[in-house]
C-alpha cells in the first residue's frame, strides 16, 4: 500500500503573484486547473480553464467583462519540479496576451469550453474537453457533451474533431446511467492513462463532481473514432458504453491518471467531494481493485481546493508533483506529495 507522508505547497505558477508573472506578462490575472502532460517533443503542455486579465473580481471566476477566455495553453520544459514550474510560452492572440485556444460551440447553447485531460500520441496532440451547457449547484454542472481536439504543431493550433463527440442526451444510455450518476453520459470528462499494447486507456466520469470513474480504451489511429472505443463491463471488454461499469467508486472530480514506475502502480488523483480533499488512489491495473485513497490535499488547510493533476515527468521517485486550485485565490499552485 501507498501511503502519504505530507503534501507541500511549492510555488504558484499562475497570478502576477507567481513565478510566471503571468497578469503582466500574458494578461492570466487569475485562471484554474492547470492540466499537465507531456507533448511528445520534450516539454509539458498546461491547459488551463476559464481565465480572467485587468478586472477580475478578485473571488472565483468572473466577472465576463473582464477579459474572460475560456481557455488558456501554456508549454513548460522545467525539470527541476521542486523549484516550481517555468512557462516557455503562452500561446497568444494578436494583442499579445494569452489567447483562447478552444473556440466557442455556435451552434450550441453553451457556456464555457473545458479542457479535461491530454496526450501525445504518434506525433499529434490531443485534447479532451467539455461544452458546458450550464453550471448548476456547487460541483453540480450539466454539459452538451465531451469530445475532443488535436494539434499537429505541438500546441500551438487545435482542430476540434467533428467525429469525436460524446453527446450528453440520448434516452437509450441516460435510464442505465442516471440511476447511478446525476451527471449523465460517463465520458463527459476523462483522465488519459496512456498508451498500453497500440491502445490509449481512459477513465471517465459524469459531468460534476459526484459521479464514478468508468475505464475505456481504444486503438492509438482510431481516437478520434468513437464506434471504436470498447468499455470494461467488469469481467470484459464491450463496445457497447451501456455495459460500462465503474471502476473507481464515486465521488470522482477532475481526475489524473498515470503509472508510477517507482512504486509499480497506478496512480489516480482527483477531488473527492465528500472528504473535501484531493485524494490519491492506487491499483495493479487499471481494472482494479483501486484503493479507496489517502488524503493528499485536506480543504480544511486549503479551502475550495480542487484539481490535482499529476505531472508526467513525476513518475519515478517516492514523491509525486501536482498542480492544485483553489476558487479563492482563483490560481494554480504547484504542489508535490512524499509517499511511501
Amino acid at each position: 500500500m501507498v501511503r502519504v507522508m505530507g503534501a507541500t505547497r511549492l510555488t504558484r505558477i499562475t497570478g502576477e503573484d507567481s513565478r510566471n508573472r503571468t497578469a503582466s506578462r500574458f494578461g492570466i490575472t487569475a485562471t484554474d486547473l492547470g492540466i499537465l502532460w507531456d507533448d511528445g517533443r520534450g516539454g509539458v503542455l498546461v491547459a488551463f480553464g476559464d481565465t480572467y486579465g485587468e478586472g477580475w473580481g478578485g473571488r472565483g471566476a468572473g466577472p465576463k467583462d473582464a477579459d474572460w477566455r475560456f481557455n488558456v495553453i501554456a508549454r513548460s520544459t522545467s525539470t527541476d519540479l521542486d523549484a516550481g514550474l517555468d512557462f516557455d510560452w503562452v500561446l497568444p492572440r494578436e494583442d499579445g496576451a494569452a489567447g483562447q485556444f478552444l473556440p466557442a460551440d455556435r451552434s450550441a447553447r453553451e457556456h464555457t469550453v473545458i479542457p479535461t485531460s491530454g496526450i501525445a500520441v504518434g506525433g499529434r496532440n490531443y485534447l479532451h474537453y467539455m461544452s458546458v451547457r450550464r453550471w448548476g449547484m456547487p460541483g453540480v454542472w450539466h454539459t452538451n457533451y465531451g469530445a475532443l481536439a488535436h494539434s499537429d504543431d505541438g500546441g500551438r493550433t487545435w482542430t476540434k474533431a467533428p467525429t469525436a463527440v460524446w453527446p450528453n442526451s440520448g434516452q437509450r444510455w441516460w435510464n442505465r446511467f442516471r440511476r447511478r450518476d446525476a451527471g449523465g453520459h460517463p465520458f463527459q470528462m476523462i483522465g488519459f492513462a496512456g498508451v498500453i499494447d497500440g491502445r490509449v486507456h481512459l477513465l471517465g466520469t459524469p459531468s460534476g463532481r459526484f459521479g464514478s470513474g468508468y475505464l475505456a480504451r481504444v486503438r492509438a489511429e482510431d481516437l478520434l473514432e468513437p464506434a471504436a472505443y470498447e468499455y470494461w463491463t467488469g469481467s470484459a471488454w464491450s463496445s457497447d458504453v451501456l455495459g460500462a461499469e465503474p471502476v473507481l467508486s464515486a465521488p470522482v472530480a477532475e481526475l489524473s491518471v498515470q503509472f508510477n514506475r517507482h512504486f509499480g502502480q497506478w496512480f489516480a488523483v482527483h477531488l473527492d467531494e465528500h472528504r473535501a480533499a484531493i485524494v490519491l488512489r492506487t491499483a495493479p491495473e487499471l481494472t482494479g481493485p483501486w484503493t479507496d485513497g489517502e488524503v493528499l490535499v485536506a480543504g480544511a488547510q486549503y479551502p475550495g481546493l480542487y484539481g490535482g493533476f499529476q505531472h508526467p515527468w513525476s513518475v519515478d521517485g517516492p514523491a509525486i508533483h501536482f498542480t492544485l486550485t483553489q476558487w479563492i485565490p482563483y490560481n494554480v499552485d504547484l504542489f508535490r506529495a512524499d509517499l511511501a
